[in-house]
């Protein structure tokens, strides 16, 4: 079978493997789909995602397929299902699993991470980590499944409650899933900050209330002239210190920050921490999915969340390394991997 492998900082190779053998425990899956992730970005420029990924790893975590064998003990599903993969496979007896937080856990495994994944043809997964989705999804809305469930712990944390205001920083895959959960979350406003005219438009599209150009607009005169003067809850999406402090700069009273762009380990931002007094912020961050795979699996069958408009293209696995390593490729919207 062809898998990307990750042998190191701007090394990735598309090459052939042998199809994985599995347990009596996991299932082998045919990826049909596996979407792109900043943390797959990450890790290609040799920084740290959410673990550290060893060298001669298949990379992908975002993916879905169908089931083509099972284990002798497996029961959940069967051959032919068509599934999708929670990534974050949790050991249940550790200190931080035991206290219901497991994704802190210290024996953690990360399919496409640490651990092989799905940016291959197959890929050996255990059986608790794979979900059954609906045949009304694609493979390519299916692979959706994990940004949107760690989506779903971000904005559980924003403490979004009905009739407030939120803004939405950044409108790539990410900040388009939180623009829709803010509304759904019962959001009256959703304010949508984005410097790209069709991103800005795609918000609109997907239930933005106003949107801002902060390169062609000051963003605090622009949230005047809209008559804004409180925000509740501010989602940083891009992972940049100068966004990071700006949502702080722009967040109400009684406010929460949601810090949930992935920024590059040693980023460093400037804090006033009058400022963080006066207004009383709460700045908050969100790591990884816990327990939140059925959620997304039910949002996206119910078609209440859209995830299909922001699929920006779908590319062949040969021209993984090249999306990688350009970064205006890889800025341009998002991109999934089909097999």
């Amino acid at each position: 079978m062809k898998a990307a492998v990750f042998y190191g900082k701007n090394d990735l190779r598309v090459e052939e493997r042998s199809i994985p053998e599995i347990n009596e425990n996991e299932v082998l899956v045919r990826v049909h789909a596996c979407g792109i992730c900043g943390t797959d970005v990450h890790i290609f420029c040799g920084d740290e995602g959410a673990a550290p990924t060893p060298a001669n790893t298949v990379l992908g975590h975002e993916f879905a397929g169908e089931v083509v064998k099972t284990g002798a003990l497996v029961t959940s599903v069967k051959p032919g299902d068509k599934v999708c993969v929670d990534p974050n496979k949790l050991c249940g007896a550790c200190e931080f699993c035991r206290r219901g937080i497991g994704h802190f856990c210290t024996s953690i495994v990360g399919i496409g991470t640490t651990v092989d994944g799905g940016f291959a043809e197959y890929c050996a997964v255990p059986a608790s980590q794979v979900y059954k989705t609906a045949d009304s999804l694609s493979y390519a809305e299916a692979a959706m499944t994990e940004p949107v469930s760690c989506c779903l712990h971000g904005i559980e944390l924003c403490n979004i409650k009905c009739g407030d205001t939120a803004a939405v920083i950044g409108c790539g895959m990410i900040g388009l899933l939180m623009v829709q959960l803010a509304k759904l979350s019962g959001a009256a406003r959703v304010i949508a900050i984005e410097p790209v005219e069709e991103k800005r438009k795609l918000a609109l599209s997907l239930g933005a209330d106003i949107v801002i150009d902060p390169v062609s607009e000051n963003t605090a005169e622009a949230l005047k002239k809209h008559g804004i003067e409180q925000i509740d809850a501010v989602i940083e999406c891009v992972g940049r210190t100068q966004t990071i402090e700006q949502a702080i700069e722009i967040a109400g009273k009684y406010s929460t920050v949601m810090m949930f762009g992935l920024t590059k380990p040693d980023a460093q931002i400037a804090v006033k921490p009058f400022e963080i007094f006066k207004k009383e912020i709460t700045l908050r961050s969100s790591y990884i999915n816990p327990y939140t795979f059925p959620a997304a699996i039910a949002l996206l069958e119910s078609g209440k969340l859209d995830v299909s408009s922001m699929i920006y293209k779908k590319e062949q696995l040969s021209e993984l390394p090249g999306i990688l390593s350009d970064a205006k490729k890889r800025s341009a919207g998002k991109i999934i991997i089909e097999m």
